[in-house]
């Protein structure tokens, strides 16, 4: 097998969980091949770069191998590798984003009755 289907290469590879979602992330330009706006029937090689984005994150990664069968996690990851720079822009952004709400408690139970009018009269004074 020379080569694949870009759906079903992300799927056996574990970006998504289903074909479905991976065409879906496919036709709304989240996956990128060799820089360009791929469709989902695009043959993928080996030595191919693909840009993912899920989510907050955006994967840089090389195709190393092929399979159109979805096995355990290990497997999957043998499928490709992540450049370095990637990693690392991953990295920084998820800490800067635990940094960002490392302030922020949630709370411990549902508001009671008078805390739930206090927020919608302060949501009042926050539209004017």
């Amino acid at each position: 097998m020379a080569t694949l289907r870009l759906d079903i290469w992300l799927w056996a590879a574990r970006f998504y969980k289903t074909r479905s979602l991976a065409k879906q992330a496919i036709v709304t330009g989240k996956v990128d091949v060799g820089g360009q706006r791929a469709k989902s029937s695009r043959a993928v090689r080996v030595g191919d770069v693909l840009a993912i984005t899920r989510g907050d994150d955006t994967y840089e990664i090389e195709v190393r191998g092929l399979s159109d069968q979805r096995g355990p996690a290990p497997a999957a990851q043998a499928l490709y590798v992540e450049s370095e720079a990637s990693r690392a822009r991953r990295e920084a952004a998820l800490a800067q984003r635990r940094a960002e709400r490392a302030g922020y408690q949630a709370p411990q139970s549902r508001p009671d009755k008078r805390a739930r009018r206090l927020i919608r009269a302060l949501g009042d004074i926050d539209a004017m």
